[in-house]
């Protein structure tokens, strides 16, 4: 997993939190449970009517991809199919059977099992790069979702203000208590634009980010697998695939074996 959003969403909420205390204020002073409710029930809803129902209830699981998401380490698949590539070139296709079965990787399991069983090239491409693009379509609705709830929560603060100062006016007669109404109006129009740039718009990001890591990472995968099927060379392979990660992320020397 990697920590990047919960550790820089901490940081956010520490930096807030700590210069609130260093002017002398209090942070339980914004837990104001109906201005919380009002923005974070509001933007749901509100983003769930710009949507389909299936994205709402997808949502914990886009949460859960966005916090929770695996680290990809690409060297390990190159050198899973640089391996298959060698035995199969020895033993066949076939050899492989046994071997598919402990891959972790899902798409490269099922990539090598296809091949395995005898599916022809083109329609195999055709299959994993449909599998690719539905990921990406799943990870965009995602995005999107959270990207929606970051571009309403300012308006949805607002509107609470507003409600807010409807009920001191409402409350001219004491003066004593208009300090504390104004500051609880204001209350939500900090959460509303606090949790849109400090929660759902860095999540949007984040689920961005992710679906293109793991999308190049699939396709690489894709390349590998057809190159395996057709008996490519397994150092070709293996420089084919290097290709496809930043110059900094290859093994010390891949260059040198490749000229």
């Amino acid at each position: 997993m990697d920590p990047a959003t919960l550790a820089g969403i901490a940081v956010a909420l520490a930096a807030v939190l700590v210069s609130m205390v260093m002017e002398g204020g209090n942070p339980a002073s914004i837990i104001l449970p109906p201005a919380m409710l009002l923005v974070f029930g509001g933007t749901f809803g509100v983003a769930m009517a710009g949507g389909l129902m299936k994205d709402a209830t997808g949502v914990i699981g886009a949460l859960k991809s966005a916090l929770l998401a695996k680290k990809h380490d690409p060297s390990n698949a190159i050198t899973t199919l640089v391996d298959f590539a060698e035995r199969a070139r020895r033993e066949g296709l076939l050899s492989l059977e046994g071997e598919v079965k402990n891959v972790d990787d899902p798409f490269l399991r099922k990539g090598v099992e296809m091949a395995v069983d005898g599916t022809d090239p083109e329609e195999l491409r055709e299959i994993l790069e449909a599998e690719i693009a539905s990921k990406r379509s799943t990870d965009k609705a995602g995005a999107k979702f959270f990207s929606d709830m970051s571009g309403f929560a300012p308006t949805l603060g607002i509107i609470g203000t507003v409600l807010g100062l409807i009920h001191v006016l409402e409350n001219l007669s004491e003066p004593d208590k208009l300090g504390h109404l104004i500051a609880g109006a204001f209350v939500a129009t900090l959460w509303g634009v606090l949790s849109a740039n400090l929660f759902w718009l860095p999540l949007a990001n984040r689920l961005k980010r992710i679906s293109e890591v793991e999308s190049h990472h699939m396709e690489l995968v894709l390349e590998g697998v057809l190159s395996v099927q057709a008996g490519a060379n397994p150092r070709v392979i293996e420089q084919k695939l290097l290709s496809y990660l930043p110059a900094k992320e290859r093994p010390a020397g891949s260059d040198d074996k490749a000229a």
